[in-house]
């Protein structure tokens, strides 16, 4: 005999159903989401090349000197191999930052029209000729989009003779780094060690030829 009171077999199993059913379209929410946003965030969250690891540990020995006059410097504190910067030299020829693979360089992005700019340009020339060598090279691009003779005609009347000059008229090196975020203005210089890494990252001008300078450069260049 069947009781009229008691829930029959059906209700009782499509109720069971509802909560697998809801969790099954949960599940396969959070799997579409990670599908959709998941690979994005691994890419955000990837570590940087870990050939550039050693740049890293460099930076923080170099941090206690990153004071007086180059105390706006910032120590990279994860690897970031920069981009194969491509400009030409002063004959036309092109060049890369690969270029100076084994070398140490203060990557300077500058322009005549650009005040602070011009003003450092006597620092970083006396950088060179203290400490350029084998180890070491300032490598000032100036980024003129015209009138390729000013920025020339300027290193020639100020006397700025030690620098080599280099040259991208289109600014292509400064959207470059801008977009691994390392040039939010100008002037801005990147102290890259010889496998083509970040050390060190300054925004707008410094007294390059400074003590203070001088130590945390040869510091950097130190065996």
């Amino acid at each position: 005999m069947t009781d009229d009171n008691q829930p029959s077999a059906a209700p009782r199993r499509a109720s069971r159903r509802v909560p697998i059913i809801l969790a099954a379209i949960l599940l396969g929410a959070v799997l579409g989401f990670a599908g959709v946003y998941g690979i994005g965030a691994m890419k955000r969250n990837a570590p940087g090349d870990p050939a550039c690891r050693p740049a890293v540990d460099l930076a923080q020995k170099l941090a206690p000197l990153a004071k007086g006059e180059v105390a706006a410097l910032t120590m990279a504190t994860a690897p970031l191999r920069l981009p194969q910067l491509a400009f030409s030299d002063a004959a036309g020829q092109p060049k890369t930052l690969a270029d100076w693979r084994g070398k140490t360089v203060l990557v300077n992005l500058w322009a005549t029209w650009c005040v602070p700019c011009r003003k450092e340009m006597p620092a970083l020339d006396n950088l060179q000729g203290k400490l350029g060598n084998d180890k070491f090279e300032v490598v000032a691009i100036n980024i003129d989009t015209r009138d390729p003779d000013k920025p020339k005609n300027f290193l020639k009347d100020g006397g700025l003779t030690k620098l080599g000059y280099f040259a991208d008229p289109n600014a292509k090196v400064f959207q470059d780094l801008k977009a691994v975020g390392r040039a939010l203005g100008m002037p801005t210089s990147v102290l890259v060690d010889g496998a083509g890494c970040e050390i060190a990252t300054i925004a707008g001008p410094a007294e390059w030829d400074s003590d203070d300078a001088l130590k945390l450069i040869n510091a950097a260049t130190a065996p």
